[in-house]
């Protein structure tokens, strides 16, 4: 015998003699039940991707391999909702790396290198329909670090060019790193701010 709630039982027993009536009103409950069960189960799939979401990016943190996370994922989460799940990987990562550079002391020819061989493993492992974006992103990680490796002067004369590119904090965070090889005058910050209040 089938689970009705208790009250459509106690409807079924008051129908008494009624059998087609008692049929017809127990039969309407277990619509409402599936109704119910299936709007759920919709929230708690929503619920899924939002977590799903915040743990890729903080796999991220962590260097996860993504791509065999997203090949993992791609015979039980269609494609839409796998870009959102990683959507967010692009944005925290190249804030990483900008957060990196303004708190960085010292840095080498060598750990410019890696840290640019690392924004393009990143570049290649995330799963996203919106390439050209990320690709903007991480390229704008790589061209900070890069000129870290240019002499001061070279260094002003790309600002020039380039004012636009970096904040005025972004480009004054390049002056404070120390680079083996690389003087910084010390009105290096007079000069910077010269070029930059003309924007």
């Amino acid at each position: 015998m089938p689970a009705f709630p208790l009250s459509a039982l106690r409807l079924g027993n008051a129908s008494g003699k009624h059998k087609g009536h008692h049929h017809a009103r127990t039969n309407s409950v277990p619509s409402r039940n599936l109704a119910s069960f299936v709007d759920e189960y919709r929230k708690l799939a929503i619920d899924c991707l939002k977590v799903l979401r915040i743990e890729m990016q903080l796999e991220t943190i962590f260097h996860m391999q993504i791509t065999r996370r997203d090949e993992e994922m791609a015979p039980f989460v269609a494609g839409v909702k796998r870009n959102y799940i990683f959507g967010g990987i692009c944005a925290i990562a190249a804030n990483a790396f900008m957060k990196a550079l303004a708190d960085m002391k010292s840095i080498n020819l060598f750990g410019v290198q890696q840290i640019c061989r690392n924004s393009i493993a990143l570049e290649q492992s995330i799963p996203s329909i919106d390439s050209e974006t990320v690709q903007q992103r991480l390229d704008r990680v790589r061209t900070s670090y890069e000129l870290l490796n240019m002499p001061f002067e070279a260094l002003l004369a790309f600002i020039t060019e380039h004012e636009n590119l970096f904040t005025t904090t972004e480009y004054t965070n390049l002056l404070k790193v120390q680079v083996p090889g690389r003087e910084i005058p010390v009105d290096a910050r007079d000069r910077l701010s010269e070029i930059l209040s003309n924007r």
